[in-house]
């Protein structure tokens, strides 16, 4: 990928631990991302929100946790579906979540703003190869 821009990845996702490993990993694949890390859905929403038309303070992926308290990945989804809209810039969105529940995997690759559904704990090589398929889908 090594675009001259980093990349900018959202984790949006309650579990602190979660988040600093994920941030451990991505940096370590060599790319040198920014890391925003959200507790919840509100939250991001209101950094999207607030940032709307400024493309550099965007991020280029959302990593969203299901399951979490107050507003939680399905509820992001809704208000993300009309938030897109104002965005300076397209964002792939990948649910993440240890659930390995049927129902959650295709509710989450049936919603047109997911790109796909990962399953905790995710791998070092787990994250080399979506940073490698953003760099594809870039390009195209």
């Amino acid at each position: 990928m090594s675009n001259s821009t980093p990349l900018t990845i959202a984790l949006v996702d309650d579990d602190s631990i979660f988040q600093l490993t994920a941030s451990r990993m991505l940096r370590s694949t060599g790319e040198q991302p920014t890391i925003l890390q959200f507790s919840n859905g509100e939250e991001a929403l209101r950094y999207l929100l607030a940032n709307a038309s400024q493309e550099g303070n965007l991020p280029d992926i959302i990593l969203l946790d299901i399951n979490r308290p107050y507003v939680d990945g399905w509820a992001f989804l809704n208000d993300y579906a009309e938030l897109k809209k104002q965005l300076a810039k397209k964002i792939v969105i990948y649910m993440v979540s240890s659930s390995i529940d049927p129902s959650d995997m295709n509710r989450a690759k049936s919603n047109a703003n997911v790109s796909d559904y990962l399953i905790k704990p995710i791998l070092k090589e787990g994250y080399q190869k979506l940073l490698l398929s953003l760099g594809k889908q870039s390009t195209n």
